[in-house]
């Protein structure tokens, strides 16, 4: 048994209850859980939390259209989260859910509290509103008229409203950020945060609502509810017991503050700004760190209901296995950047990482256990025997095997997840190529080698069994299955703690292997697995037919005259990068003839900048010269976007020449 290194917890975001989440939603919660299994692995006293955020306008206004009351919506998609998770074998402590009678009582105790001691007054909110967001931004805030945050169109709004005063937190959070560099991660998410946000100056934070009343009510003004960032931020000390009055559980005095928040990086403001404020409001200590994950994209386009092309966790693990599906997930996403799922993509990975490399692994040692020693697997110290080259490959297997270890612990403590399964990986493919090296197929036939064979099969098969139990926190099925197959008489036999997984021939000589070895990943065809996604998107009511096309306001009619007012030319992008004040804003030097233009494009979300460099755009040049943010824009860039959210500049498709004019 490890030491018992003490107590860690960790959250997950809660999620929101506007309806069934995809992939890219659930890939959260199985980094969580990777995370809080590695760590209790490791030793320590893990609590994890998760949950749903069920209040706000978008659940008013879905509800009403389905004709069920929120709390019944709410009920069901709730149901639809938990099942989603627990299908994917994530092993949370606490569900908690933002309608829980608990939560919605101390939520208004900490309101009250809050505007007894000034930190929250009544006031009025003027400005433009996100209704998918729930945000007010100010005219400067959006970003060529749109939303800074998911770039849809906002509303003139104004209503009665509470507020927080974030600025007077501001400076201390400021210096907390500055003095604890592991508190927001990735770095560049740190830098965003300070330039964007921090150093510009904040406002004070609107925290309650009229206009709707699907939320928890302002106990002493009810014609107001507590708007979402006091509602929602606040499960995470009210998972835990937290009062407000000093009477809080013994489990939020053992667990705060949270080791971890892991949350994705579109909410990332809320909770490395708003959230810490609150707590510093409230004089509790901030939680260690908070950690803003990259987003998992469909390779073919962003999902889409109406495209039907939204891929939802049940169907993949219907068509693959639930540790399947942990795996892509997990070792397809970079620790910083976007990571793309496609069929294809999930088909080469199970096929030459599930089925080659680790399943053929296990199958053939098994088999060959069986073959040439009816199953038993004895440990010989045959290790002399043989050439010198043979002694090296064994000395190479046990450096590699019992390297690992150190190695994932290191990926782990830095939450490089992928990096930790592309090593473990490493070890079964090392165990592949000793099985090339030593040829037991060959010793086989050699009386005076069977020593030597039994060792071969016994340092695979215990570097199979490490190699395992090094998987668990990640693919724990079928971690199982494999100790299972190793140690049939006594599957728990095979399991090691975390601190010998450095060592090297602790596996008991004389076990038997099973007679009946199982196949741990079948090999599958593209074709097949094509088909079988057809008739899920067709169940999904996704066609070419049934697409939903934007909806374009009509502009009068103009004649050649006035088209021919607009001056549109080829321009060659030579340069482009992120504007520092905005986080949607790219800035490119474009040559259009003989000029190098600079022109400024809230282009940022769907554009990498080096993704920008070397296209044939297609630029207004007679446009008025303007600022955004501070830096001179000296035309436009064209481009199309819809309403689901895609956007693409025109480019031309021939090697135009630079300054050619479009006409």
């Amino acid at each position: 048994m490890p030491q018992n290194k003490g107590p860690f917890y960790m959250t997950t975001a809660i999620t929101y209850t506007s309806g069934k989440p995809h992939i890219g939603n659930t890939y959260e919660i199985v980094l969580a859980d990777s995370i809080a299994r590695y760590k209790r692995q490791e030793g320590y006293d893990v609590y994890f939390q998760t949950g749903t955020d069920e209040h706000g306008q978008k659940v008013e206004l879905k509800a009403q259209e389905v004709g069920v009351t929120p709390q019944e919506f709410v009920d069901e998609v709730s149901k639809e989260v938990q099942r989603i998770w627990d299908l994917m074998n994530t092993s949370y402590d606490k569900f908690i859910r933002t309608t829980d009678s608990d939560h919605k009582k101390q939520v208004q105790k900490i309101f009250k509290k809050l505007y007894d001691k000034g930190d929250i007054y009544k006031g009025e909110y003027q400005g433009m509103y996100c209704t998918p967001c729930e945000a007010f931004f100010t005219p400067s805030q959006l970003v060529d008229g749109k939303c800074p945050d998911c770039g849809r169109e906002c509303q003139p709004a104004k209503e009665e409203a509470y507020f927080f005063k974030m600025s007077k937190y501001a400076d201390k959070l400021m210096k907390h950020i500055e003095t604890h560099p592991e508190f927001i991660q990735p770095e560049s998410r740190k830098n965003e945060m300070m330039n964007n946000f921090l150093k510009v100056g904040l406002q004070d934070l609107c925290v309650s609502r009229t206009s709707f009343k699907w939320g928890i009510p302002v106990d002493f003004d009810d014609k107001h509810v507590v708007y979402v960032w006091i509602d929602a931020l606040t499960n995470y000390i009210t998972g835990l017991g937290y009062d407000v009055d000093g009477n809080s559980d013994e489990k939020f005095n053992k667990y705060w503050p949270a080791d971890l928040h892991l949350i994705g990086k579109d909410i990332l403001r809320f909770h490395t700004i708003y959230w810490p404020i609150l707590l510093m409001a409230l004089d509790i200590e901030l939680p260690k760190q908070i950690f803003g994950h990259p987003w998992l994209l469909q390779g073919d386009g962003k999902m889409s209901k109406s495209k039907g092309n939204v891929i939802y966790a049940d169907d993949l693990v219907q068509l693959f296995g639930v540790d399947a599906v942990r795996y892509f997930v997990l070792h397809e996403m970079p620790f910083e950047y976007d990571g793309v799922i496609s069929w294809e993509l999930l088909v080469e990975r199970i096929n030459s990482e599930l089925a080659n490399t680790l399943g053929n692994l296990v199958n053939r040692t098994i088999a060959m256990s069986n073959k040439y020693f009816d199953g038993v697997v004895n440990k010989t110290g045959a290790d002399t025997a043989g050439s010198d080259v043979d002694l090296d490959f064994d000395a190479q297997l046990k450096t590699l095997v019992t390297s690992v270890q150190k190695k994932v612990q290191e990926n782990m403590k830095t939450l490089h997840v992928s990096y930790a399964i592309y090593n473990i990986f490493l070890l079964f493919k090392r165990c592949n190529k000793y099985i090339d090296e030593t040829m037991p197929w060959a010793l086989a036939k050699d009386e005076s080698q069977q020593e030597r064979l039994q060792e071969v099969l016994y340092n695979l098969v215990e570097s199979i069994t490490i190699g395992a139990n090094l998987l668990a926190p990640f693919m724990p099925e079928t971690t199982d299955r494999i100790l299972a197959q190793l140690y049939p008489d006594n599957p728990a036999s095979g399991v090691r703690d975390f601190d010998d997984l450095d060592k090297f021939g602790l596996r008991e000589s004389g076990l038997k292997v099973t007679k009946s070895p199982e196949i741990l990943f079948a090999r599958l065809e593209l074709e097949d697995v094509l088909k079988q996604v057809e008739e899920l998107q067709k169940a999904q009511g996704g066609t070419e037919d049934n697409a939903v096309y934007p909806e374009v306001e009509k502009k009068s009619e103009i004649t050649i005259d006035d088209f021919d007012k607009v001056q549109i030319q080829v321009g060659e992008v030579l340069k482009c990068e992120p504007v520092k004040k905005s986080k949607k804003l790219l800035v490119s030097q474009i040559r259009v003839g003989k000029e190098i233009r600079q022109i400024v494009s809230g282009i940022a979300d769907y554009y990498k900048p080096e993704e920008m460099v070397g296209k044939k755009v297609a630029v207004i040049t007679n446009l008025k010269p303007c600022k955004l943010c501070g830096v001179e824009s000296q035309g436009m860039i064209l481009a199309a976007g819809d309403d689901m959210g895609n956007l693409s500049v025109m480019t031309v498709d021939k090697d135009i020449v630079s300054g050619s004019e479009i006409c």
